[in-house]
C-alpha cells in the first residue's frame, strides 16, 4: 500500500447524525459498533473487489475520536480508500481510518475501499474491520466484525493473432481458446489497428472505427476455439494490430495469455 492511494480522497469517516444532540453531557459509555461488506460476495480473480465498513454508534454516550481499522487479505491489492484521514497500517493491506471528532450518540458513517483480486487468489478471501474509542465500551462484541469471500474459480481465455496482406487490404485472424472451466458467455475482443479500418467480419458481431474493432462473440464452452476472421483496410505501410479477450463476468487466472499483438507487412 503506497501513500499515493490515499491522495486526493475526500470524506468524512463518521459523523453525528442530522439533528443528533449530546446524550445528557455527552459523558458516559458509547456503544460503538461495526460491519463489514464487499461486492461482489463472491469475488473473480483479476476482478475489482469493494469493501464498505459501516460504523455506528448506538450512545448513550459520545465516541471519543473513535479509530476505524479495515485489515484486508494479501491476496486483495488495494486501490482506493474514500476518506481523507485514512493512512496505510502497521501492517501490509491495513488502512487505519481515525475520525476528526467525537461521534455523537446516533451517528453512523464508514468508508470505503477498492481493491482488485490477484489472478492467483484461491480464497477464503479474509477481512477484518475494528473500531476502538477513548470511552468505555460495555458491548464489545460488534466492534469488530470478519468477513470471509470465496473466490471464484473463473475462466481461462486465451489468444493468438495471425495475418497477412491481402488484396490491397489485410486479412487478420483471432483464435479465442477457452480452456475452462466454466462457459463464457460474454466474451469480447478488444483490438487496436492503428489506421486500419473494419471492412467485414466472420465469426463474431463486430464493430469498429478508424483505429479499433470490438467484437462480441458467442458463448465459448470449456475447451472450446473460436475464430474470428477480420478484413481490414489501412494505408500504404504495416498494420500493427493489438488485442485483447476478456469476460465481463468471469475473472482469468492466466491474464498474460489474454493479450497478443502482431505487425502486418503491407
Amino acid at each position: 500500500m503506497r501513500r499515493k492511494v490515499f491522495a486526493g480522497f475526500m470524506g468524512v469517516l463518521v459523523a453525528g447524525a442530522p439533528g443528533a444532540a449530546h446524550a445528557g453531557d455527552g459523558w458516559g459509555s458509547a456503544d460503538l459498533s461495526v460491519r463489514l461488506s464487499a461486492e461482489p460476495a463472491v469475488a473473480q480473480p483479476g476482478h475489482p473487489i469493494i469493501y464498505r465498513a459501516e460504523v455506528r454508534n448506538a450512545g448513550p454516550g459520545d465516541a471519543v475520536l473513535p479509530v476505524l481499522t479495515v485489515t484486508l487479505p494479501a491476496d486483495v491489492e488495494i486501490v482506493s480508500v474514500d476518506v481523507a484521514t485514512c493512512r496505510p497500517g502497521a501492517v501490509a493491506h491495513e488502512v487505519v481510518c481515525p475520525s476528526p471528532a467525537d461521534v455523537l450518540a446516533g451517528g453512523r458513517g464508514g468508508v470505503t475501499v477498492t481493491g482488485i483480486v490477484r489472478p492467483g487468489a484461491r480464497g477464503p478471501l479474509i477481512s477484518r474491520a475494528a473500531l476502538a474509542s477513548e470511552v468505555r465500551d460495555e458491548n464489545e462484541g460488534d466492534n469488530t466484525h470478519t468477513l470471509q469471500t470465496r473466490v471464484d474459480e473463473g475462466a481461462d481465455l486465451s489468444l493468438r493473432l495471425s495475418g497477412r496482406a491481402r488484396g490491397g487490404g489485410y486479412a487478420l485472424s483471432a483464435l479465442v481458446r477457452n480452456q475452462g472451466p466454466r462457459m463464457v458467455r460474454d466474451a469480447r475482443i478488444f483490438l487496436r489497428t492503428g489506421p486500419a479500418r473494419l471492412v467485414s467480419a466472420v465469426g463474431a458481431r463486430c464493430r469498429g472505427r478508424v483505429g479499433y474493432v470490438s467484437c462480441k462473440l458467442r458463448a465459448v464452452a470449456s475447451g472450446e476455439r473460436l475464430r474470428v476472421r477480420l478484413s481490414l483496410r489501412a494505408p500504404d505501410h504495416p498494420v500493427k494490430a493489438r488485442a485483447n479477450v476478456y469476460s465481463s463476468r468471469f475473472g482469468d487466472r492466466r491474464p498474460a495469455d489474454n493479450r497478443a499483438r502482431m505487425r502486418i507487412m503491407g
